[in-house]
């Protein structure tokens, strides 16, 4: 339960795909204008990561690395088809996001219009793909752990994106410097809010 509470937390503010690691941030940029909008996504990529992970947790495991196949039969001891782990990774993602994307268009239309072609691009999301290496990386020990990963990653990324939408909404009525207006302070934001999440990794776990 300790691993679980831990691995949660630490993947929402600690590990948080965006403000630790950059991964996903042509979408973050691009769809943090709106707080509507970044919420759609967010939850979307909530959804993408949280039932993708443990699939791929699972080809991981009993599929992809070295002697998994050995439940087949032990003739496959030495099998290795860690090198196929990118294609089935992306082609279990592609696959949710699909879902993802029919679901959306039948019962959001308007968020479906709004979020375009960066709904689709979830399925080409370093952040959704980079879950999956990491979870290759740390070794989980176990599926609730590496579901758990999932979602507090999507969480996380959530977060990140709504917290922006919610800075660059109310910066429409500021006094911006022409220079930085759009991109410009989107950037300035993004490390000052990079900075404030650091402050989360002096918390014990």
């Amino acid at each position: 339960m300790q691993d679980i509470l831990s691995t949660f937390v630490r993947s929402i503010f600690i590990d948080n795909m965006i403000f630790a690691y950059f991964l996903g941030m042509c979408s973050f940029l691009a769809v943090s204008k709106n707080v509507k909008t970044a919420m759609g996504l967010g939850i979307a990529v909530v959804f993408v990561l949280a039932a993708t992970l443990p699939l791929n947790y699972l080809l991981e495991v009993y599929v992809l690395k070295q002697g998994a196949l050995v439940w087949l039969s032990p003739e496959f001891a030495n099998v290795d088809l860690s090198f196929l782990g990118f294609i089935l990774f992306i082609a279990v993602v592609a696959s949710f996001v699909q879902l993802v994307e029919m679901v959306v268009e039948k019962f959001s239309p308007s968020l479906y219009a709004s979020l375009g072609i960066f709904l689709p691009l979830i399925a080409v999301n370093c952040a959704i793909l980079g879950g999956a290496l990491f979870m290759q990386q740390k070794a989980f020990p176990n599926l609730g752990v590496a579901t758990v990963y999932g979602l507090g990653s999507g969480i996380g990324w959530m977060l990140a994106i709504v917290g922006m939408a919610a800075i660059r909404e109310k910066l429409q009525y500021s006094d911006i410097p022409k220079p930085l207006k759009g991109l410009g302070i989107a950037f300035i934001l993004t490390a000052l809010m990079g900075i404030g999440f650091m402050s989360f990794s002096g918390i014990k776990i």
